[in-house]
Order: C-alpha cells, then sequence, then structure tokens
C-alpha cells in the first residue's frame, strides 16, 4: 500500500531506500528519467522524459519501443533497485495478473509518480525472463509540464538495443563485437561466436536494433493511452487466447478497438446483403432438395447458376459449371454444410431444420451465421487463428488482417509443420473456413485470385462484433 509516512520523510530530506509506493502527485510535472540495461559495458541507455501520471503498463509499452524489444516476452516491475528483492513491492503484467498471481498489483494500477518521487528513486523492470534482460530507471529530475508536450520523449541513448532471443547480456556484447568491423577483437569475438552457436550460424542474424531517436520519438508518438482489457469480461475462450499472449499491446489495442461491450444492431438492408450468397445457396437447395451427382458434387446446372448469379467470375477463372473445378462455389457448399444449414443425405443436398427456419430472414441468417463464427474445429491453431481473424476485423482499422493475426499467433509461439514461421496465407491455411465465410459476407475485402491480403469493411466490423460477443453458441 502507499507509504505516506515514507512520503514525509523524504520530503523532509531524509535519504531512504524505498520499495514501495507513495500517494501520487497532486500536479502533473514531467519526468527525466535514465532507463539503463544491466550488465551491459559500456552501458545501453536511453533517457526519456515522461508525463507523471503515466502508469506502468503505458511505462512498459515506452520502455519496449525505446530499447527495440518486440513486446513477445513476460515482464516485470519492482519498486527499488531489484527486480527480484524480497523486500520489492512487485506490480504484475497482464499475464500474471490473468493467471490469478496474487503477490503484487496490476500495473495498469499503478502511477509512475507512485514509484519514482524524489530525484535519485529506483525502479526494477525485468523483460524476458529467459534471456533475463534487468533494466533500471533512475528519476534524474522533475521538471515542470507544459501543455501540449508529449507524454513520453526519447532525448538521448548509448549504443543499440539487443535484438530478442540472443540469449542475454553476455551474449549481446559476443554479437556486437562480433557485427562491429571496427571492433579490434572481432576475430576472436567471431570465433566463440561460432563456438558457441555453431559454425553455420551468421552473426548478422543476431545484430543489434540500431539506436536512431528519432525513429523511437515516432514510435513514441504513435502510441495512445494504454487501454486496460478487463479479462474477466471477455468471453471465456477469448480469454484464455489473450492470457497466450502476455502484455501484447496489439492485442489489447485491438480488443478496445473492438467495442465488445457494445449494443449490435444489424439492419434488414444490410444483412440481406451480406448474407446473399448462402441465402441464394439454401433458397436454390429449397424444400425439395438438390440431387447431387456419382461423385457427390452439385450437377453442373447448380453450379453455373451460383457462378452467374453471385458475380463469381470476378474473383474465378474458368467456365463455372463444374463443382471441383469452381473452389468459390465448393467452398460456399461446404460451408454451409459446417455451419449446420445444409446436409448432404441419400445422396441429395437437403436443408436442416435450421436451414429452412432462416433462409427466408436476412436479419436471422446475420445473427445464425455470428452465434457459429469461427467455424468450429478441434484443431487448436485453427480455432485461434478464426477467433484472432474475427477480433481483427471487429476493431475495423486499416490493416492486412493475415499480417496481424500471423504475427499474434506468432508470438504465442505457433509454426508451420515444417518449423517454418507463420505468414499471413494463415487465413487460408488455418483460419480456411472461417476466412472463408468471412470474405464471402463482404466482412473482408480481398481474394485469392488477387492475393492473399484481406482488409476489414465496415459491415465486417459489425458483425465480427456480434460474433465475439455471441461466441459461443
Amino acid at each position: 500500500m502507499p507509504d505516506t509516512e515514507d512520503r514525509g520523510r523524504r520530503l523532509s530530506g531524509v535519504p531512504q531506500q524505498r520499495y514501495g509506493r507513495v500517494p501520487p502527485r497532486a500536479d502533473v510535472v514531467t519526468y527525466r528519467v535514465r532507463a539503463e540495461l544491466l550488465e551491459t559495458t559500456p552501458p545501453v541507455w536511453r533517457k526519456l522524459m515522461l508525463a507523471s501520471d503515466l502508469n506502468l503498463a503505458d511505462l512498459h509499452d515506452i520502455l519496449q519501443v525505446a530499447f527495440g524489444w518486440t513486446d513477445s516476452h513476460l515482464h516485470g516491475f519492482a519498486a527499488g533497485p531489484e527486480f527480484y528483492s524480497k523486500e520489492a513491492e512487485r506490480y504484475l503484467c497482464p499475464f500474471d495478473e490473468a493467471e490469478g498471481e496474487d503477490e503484487g498489483v496490476p500495473e495498469a494500477q499503478v502511477r509512475l509518480d507512485e514509484v519514482l518521487a524524489e530525484e535519485g528513486d529506483l525502479l526494477a523492470y525485468a523483460y524476458d525472463y529467459g534471456d533475463g534482460w534487468q533494466h533500471l530507471i533512475t528519476l534524474e529530475a522533475v521538471l515542470p509540464r507544459t501543455g501540449g508536450t508529449q507524454r513520453a520523449i526519447c532525448t538521448g541513448g548509448e549504443r543499440d538495443g539487443p535484438v530478442e532471443d540472443c540469449g542475454g547480456a553476455a551474449s549481446y556484447e559476443l554479437i556486437a563485437a562480433a557485427t562491429d568491423p571496427a571492433n579490434v577483437g572481432r576475430a576472436g569475438a567471431l570465433a566463440d561466436f561460432a563456438a558457441i552457436f555453431g559454425a553455420q550460424a551468421d552473426p548478422a542474424d543476431f545484430r543489434p536494433t540500431p539506436f536512431d531517436v528519432d525513429q523511437i520519438n515516432a514510435a513514441l508518438a504513435r502510441l495512445g493511452p494504454n487501454p486496460v482489457i478487463d479479462v474477466a469480461s471477455l468471453p471465456p475462450r477469448l480469454a484464455e487466447l489473450v492470457s497466450l499472449i502476455p502484455g501484447l499491446r496489439t492485442l489489447r489495442e485491438l480488443l478496445a478497438a473492438a467495442g465488445l461491450t457494445d449494443a449490435v444492431e444489424i439492419d434488414p438492408a444490410t444483412a440481406a446483403r451480406m448474407v446473399r450468397p448462402y441465402a441464394w445457396l439454401l433458397n436454390r437447395v429449397g424444400t425439395g432438395g438438390i440431387r447431387l451427382t456419382s461423385a457427390g458434387y452439385l450437377p453442373p446446372v447448380h453450379v453455373a447458376a451460383a457462378f452467374a448469379d453471385l458475380g463469381l467470375a470476378e474473383e474465378w477463372i474458368g467456365k463455372g459449371n463444374r463443382e471441383a473445378d469452381t473452389v468459390p462455389v465448393w467452398r460456399l457448399r461446404e460451408t454451409a454444410q459446417k455451419l449446420g444449414l445444409i446436409r448432404k443425405r441419400l445422396g441429395e443436398l437437403q436443408l436442416t431444420a435450421r436451414g429452412r427456419a432462416v433462409r427466408d430472414d436476412p436479419v436471422a441468417l446475420w445473427w445464425y451465421l455470428a452465434e457459429r463464427m469461427p467455424v468450429g474445429s478441434a484443431d487448436e491453431l485453427q480455432s485461434q487463428a478464426g477467433l484472432l481473424c474475427l477480433l481483427v476485423i471487429a476493431a475495423g482499422r486499416p490493416c492486412d488482417v493475415g499480417v496481424v493475426v500471423a504475427d499474434l499467433l506468432g508470438s504465442i509461439g505457433w509454426m508451420w509443420s515444417d518449423g517454418t514461421p507463420l505468414t499471413p496465407g494463415v487465413l487460408e491455411r488455418a483460419a480456411g473456413d472461417t476466412s472463408e465465410v468471412l470474405r464471402r459476407i463482404g466482412a473482408m475485402n480481398g481474394n485469392l485470385l488477387s492475393s492473399f491480403a484481406a482488409t476489414p469493411t465496415a459491415d465486417g466490423a459489425l458483425f465480427a462484433r456480434a460474433a465475439l460477443r455471441t461466441w459461443p453458441a
């Protein structure tokens, strides 16, 4: 808890090392702090000008930018100079909080001026407990704050930042020497690098992140207020997924922008426009059903009708009269089956009871589809890819959905079976069924012929929000 008596002693000029919080300041000032990466020689450091009312979740994002980290690992703060001190009060990252860790305070609830109050105060910050990057933040000066000042500015620093997963401070120093042509010990560093990482390893693959104060400040200017997400309010599976990507700002920003607590209302005209492909198929099957070919496909007359009526020539090459050669028609039928709208029975394609109930009601069909997104799968990667695809679309921001989803899945640790990193093609290879439905109803622009790129639409954002609010059905 904040220690009012301790703050009084410090204001009276009595020096004392603190290991906890004090009450926040009544006014907002500018803090000049030095953030140093410990065990580096000469030290890697950054000088920062910070608004005193930032919270520690904000500070985490700022430090990630300042040192060139990618927010791919766990982190934490502790009052005082040593992160692992038994005396220090700990401040929890979102993952710790979601896991029910009770020995500490959520970082988003702690203001910077509660842990750095007077010049000389210290705050420990740890990042990536495997590589063990320890940072020390020192409050150097308390300055007046002027209106319009950016809340975080980098004014200086020394040395490039370490690359992720390089092995810690000792490995960073070795790599820095091995990749610096001017370093007098480069030959020895290259030999040591080969002995540790293998003769085939290339030090250039671990090259430090260049220190560029202009680039850092441009990135800091893009950092808005840190979204604080109530994980407990999310649907259980989404909350579980969020807990796997600890503290990732991209994910928090998507959740904040998705408006998952906002009411969703869909007008009949928009619903009819979006569900038209599935409504067309349901009405084509009708109450009498469709006799399939001996190979189990739609007869050519129905394929040609779908190809013409749904305008599929714009996205697929061919005559559009054989289902096996007309992927958009085949995938439309396949996803309709997986969604429980139609079924195969005794060589016929038939409407299910639910398909009959919603085929003439666009709003009901729209909600039916939303409630069954992402398309169910026993495969964990497919399930998570579909869920993240919906989240990115619900946020409604201009982006390549596949790129963002691949990055988020990669941060969990997913990769392809051959060991290669995930690519934007994850929407076709992993989130295929969910991606297909979203493209078909106009929730995403883009198709397989043009590229894998897919961007959210305004209609799609509303649909994805409805899906996430009602999932699982």
